[in-house]
């Protein structure tokens, strides 16, 4: 819709669901699918059933934000011999970042009830620490702290 900003982050009663974080504004889009009945909004003909004229990569999905914090210290035992004390710290803020907006049926601009969920984020999504290998559920959470001590000889 022109004239209407693309981005709301503040919940917008009936759309927002709870646990999510409102990212598009759903009154600036118009779907081309009426929610309530699965046809064309305004007929089922070319002009009417086709996408909209945004153009490709127009929209920006929520910054990612990730720090990662590496301490080291080593300790001379003997001449031979070494201590070394490590903390690794993944997320050391523990910043959420989201994924992105879900943008399935936009809706009706100004009916809420046709709009619920549109351009909400409704996931975190963070990169694989390695510390238990990709893929076995803690290496994806918020912050991660991993200490190590070793005896080098």
């Amino acid at each position: 819709m022109p004239g209407v900003p693309l981005y709301e982050h503040n919940p917008i009663p009936g759309v927002t669901q709870p646990g999510s974080v409102q990212w598009l504004n759903p009154n600036a889009f118009i779907s081309a699918v009426d929610p309530s009945t699965g046809a064309c909004s305004g007929g089922d003909n070319l002009q009417n059933c086709q996408f909209g004229n945004l153009g490709r990569n127009a929209l920006r999905g929520p910054d990612f934000f990730w720090s990662d914090l590496d301490i080291t210290k080593s300790f001379s035992l003997t001449e031979r011999a070494k201590f070394r004390l490590e903390a690794q710290f993944f997320n050391v803020f523990n910043h959420p970042n989201f994924g992105l907006p879900s943008v399935v049926l936009a809706g009706i601009p100004g009916k809420p009830s046709t709009q619920t969920g549109f351009g909400a984020a409704t996931y975190t999504v963070s990169p694989p620490t390695g510390l238990l290998g990709v893929g076995l559920g803690a290496d994806s959470s918020p912050r991660m702290i991993a200490l190590h001590a070793r005896l080098e000889f």
